[in-house]
């Protein structure tokens, strides 16, 4: 039974194997129509949006023409005016040309299209329907056309919901991979902005994007990028999330080392600042590397704004940050351990609020920001009109009545509040905030103030050693860059950030800095 067992796994594993390798082999188109209709028919057996239709035109209707299709992918208005219509005319007002030459006048005088290539195998001609494209077969000939028809499908540009501007632009990406790259050609109108296509996914095929300028990005960074996305061997590529998991150096690490973004103008920003991105077709997120702690705390308004303002905002951001960390397990720690560093008459309002509350302050800690983690995702999950109404009422009525039956204080309410409130000031870090909060909880209720810095030390050495395609993460500040800090917790006006950053400079500059902005040349 168990010889049975074991041949069935290995007759299926090798048909599997031969599905996902049957794509990669070569295998010549025939020459008769007849031959490539029965080949498509058995390809796409079982897909009923799969279309084909034979025309005959010439004298005698001796010229036959196969035109194959997935239905929904194509613009059929196009297809039939700037292909069909005009194969049909031409044919019909001119005397019957030689086989071989057939060919060469579709491609070069019939077909009205500037999307037009050439496919040599079967299986190349499959792809091309499988990617939205319209294919030629003729009659007696060994090869296809390849045409660009493709419908205008999805949703048009809008402002991104995850990232919302103040000042900036409105314009974010969309699922379009075409018109993602169109919207960066757009801002930044260099022949030295370098996009790179690639297909990722034996199953999938999805089309992947490197952009990256030339002479500002460091090539050492875009070889590397190339290179990690080479090595990605895996079914599907749904979503720039899955590529990320594939190309982070520090893949346990809580902290991200690859940035995503939605918005034009932030990602132009980050293209002329050296760094690389990754467009992915069928999601708006772009990625970019190498990503570094300070990003996490810069917004686009901060350039639009005056310095000063900026440079508040971004103090405040991270204040929030270390709020959302380390506000519950303070109050923890002053609690359980460190009485006597509480004054006097807070310690009474302590006393009293926690008067009747059964649980310990770490237990009360730990259930109320359960309570409101599931808040927020259920707020996420749920469509948004009713997400919004859960998490407002849900909020106000499981604080009240917690209070009101005693399962927690009035203080603790207030200090989950707070630090639920600094947690959405960082978006890029609220998944780790998230769960460093529950580990200075932990520290907090074993060794007070020492369990809580034993922990922070921890953390930042790890944030010291953590690097971003081989950019330090924690740069300017470990190692430090006198030169960088002007785009760091300090915002220096436009008009004075006249270098970009030194970490990711294309060479090593003799001071130390990094290329000036003003003396980049365009090379061809």
């Amino acid at each position: 039974m168990l010889e049975r067992i074991r041949k069935r796994s290995r007759t299926g594993n090798q048909n599997s194997n031969e599905d996902n390798t049957h794509a990669d082999s070569c295998e010549q188109i025939p020459k008769t129509i007849e031959a490539v209709e029965a080949r498509l028919s058995e390809i796409f057996s079982g897909c009923s949006d799969f279309m084909h239709r034979e025309i005959s035109c010439g004298e005698k209707r001796s010229i036959r023409i196969l035109v194959a299709y997935i239905n929904g992918f194509v613009d059929k208005r196009v297809l039939n005016q700037d292909v069909i219509r005009p194969i049909l005319d031409f044919f019909s007002n001119t005397e019957l040309h030689e086989g071989s030459r057939i060919f060469e006048q579709l491609k070069e005088c019939v077909v009205i299209n500037n999307d037009i290539k050439e496919a040599d195998d079967m299986w190349q001609a499959v792809d091309g329907i499988l990617s939205g494209e319209a294919l030629l077969f003729i009659d007696g000939e060994n090869k296809a056309l390849v045409i660009g028809v493709k419908a205008p499908q999805g949703r048009q540009v809008d402002e991104p919901d995850t990232e919302t501007s103040i000042r900036g632009a409105r314009e974010g990406f969309i699922e379009n991979l075409l018109t993602n790259t169109t919207l960066i050609r757009k801002r930044i109108k260099n022949p030295n902005l370098k996009l790179e296509m690639m297909q990722l996914g034996k199953q999938t095929k999805t089309d992947v994007c490197i952009c990256y300028i030339k002479g500002i990005a460091n090539e050492k960074i875009v070889r590397e990028v190339r290179e990690r996305l080479k090595k990605i061997k895996t079914d599907a590529i749904l979503d720039t999330g899955i590529i990320e998991q594939f190309i982070s150096d520090s893949r346990l690490s809580l902290f991200p080392t690859v940035g995503n973004s939605e918005k034009c103008d932030k990602l132009a920003g980050k293209l002329l600042e050296g760094r690389v991105a990754i467009f992915c077709d069928g999601t708006p997120y772009v990625l970019t590397v190498p990503y570094l702690f300070i990003e996490s705390i810069q917004t686009t308004d901060d350039y639009y704004d005056h310095a000063y303002f900026a440079t508040f905002m971004r103090l405040l951001r991270l204040m929030a940050l270390l709020v959302s960390n380390l506000l519950p397990a303070m109050y923890v720690a002053l609690v359980s351990f460190h009485h006597t560093v509480i004054p006097f008459k807070l310690m009474i309002t302590l006393a009293a609020s926690r008067q009747g509350i059964p649980f310990s302050p770490f237990t009360e800690a730990i259930l109320m920001i359960i309570a409101f983690e599931l808040l927020r995702e259920a707020g996420v999950r749920m469509p948004r009109p009713i997400g919004q109404a859960l998490s407002i009422v849900g909020a106000i009525v499981l604080g009240e009545a917690s209070v009101a039956a005693g399962i927690a204080s009035n203080l603790m309410v207030i200090i989950v509040a707070i630090t639920a409130i600094c947690s959405f000031v960082v978006p890029p870090l609220i998944r780790a905030t998230m769960l460093l909060r529950f580990a200075f909880l932990i520290a907090a209720n074993l060794l007070g103030f020492l369990g809580i810095s034993i922990v922070a030390v921890a953390i930042f050495i790890h944030l010291c050693r953590l690097r971003s395609f081989g950019v330090p993460y924690m740069a300017p500040v470990s190692p430090l860059s006198v030169s960088d800090l002007k785009d760091s917790f300090l915002v220096l006006p436009i008009w004075a950030m006249v270098t970009r950053p030194g970490t990711l400079r294309q060479e090593k500059a003799k001071d130390g800095k990094g290329t000036k902005r003003q003396e980049v040349k365009i090379k061809p």
